[in-house]
């Protein structure tokens, strides 16, 4: 009995051992994050994949112009309108100041500035029930044209809610 048992234990330990020398193994880590919005008051990404990459403005060489960058947010505030405005004036640059190419920022049809003052982007009305806003990033051809180059640059929004009554 002894010896079956030894037997027994022995074959299970051997094809234990013998299956993991055989094994394939590959391992993935992948970071996982989350943001819930109060629902209250929010500006998000209708599409939240792009807002931590680079976006390009492609080159049409036939016509020798760029294009433009537009994508969805959604918005909501119950208790006023949504204002916005820019932190600084948006630019692409190559490093040479003569070669900057001006961005024109608007959203949900209102364009944007750095003036301290906000501009309503979204009404009390549709604020409330919430929606859909279009951000558009558009660039101002330069009076000389444009110049080759590797340009990058950064768009800085900031939304506010509109104190009420105002």
């Amino acid at each position: 009995m002894i010896k079956q048992c030894a037997a027994v234990a022995l074959t299970a330990i051997t094809v234990l051992t013998g299956s993991l020398s055989w094994a394939a193994r590959e391992e993935h880590t992948f970071d996982v994050s989350v943001t819930i919005p109060t629902l209250a008051f929010y500006v998000i990404p209708a599409e939240p994949d792009w807002i931590h990459r680079p976006q390009r403005l492609n080159w049409n060489l036939s016509n020798s112009t760029l294009s433009s960058v537009r994508k969805n947010f959604d918005v909501r505030h119950d208790t006023s309108a949504i204002e916005a405005r820019l932190e600084a004036a948006p630019y692409l640059s190559n490093g040479r100041p003569d070669d900057d190419i001006a961005l024109r920022v608007s959203f949900n049809g209102v364009e944007l500035s750095p003036d301290i003052n906000p501009r309503q982007v979204v009404s009390v009305a549709d604020a409330a029930t919430g929606m859909r806003a279009m951000l558009e990033i558009a660039p101002i051809k330069p009076a000389g044209g444009y110049r080759p180059g590797d340009y990058s640059g950064n768009v800085l929004l900031l939304f506010s809610a509109r104190a009420p009554g105002a």
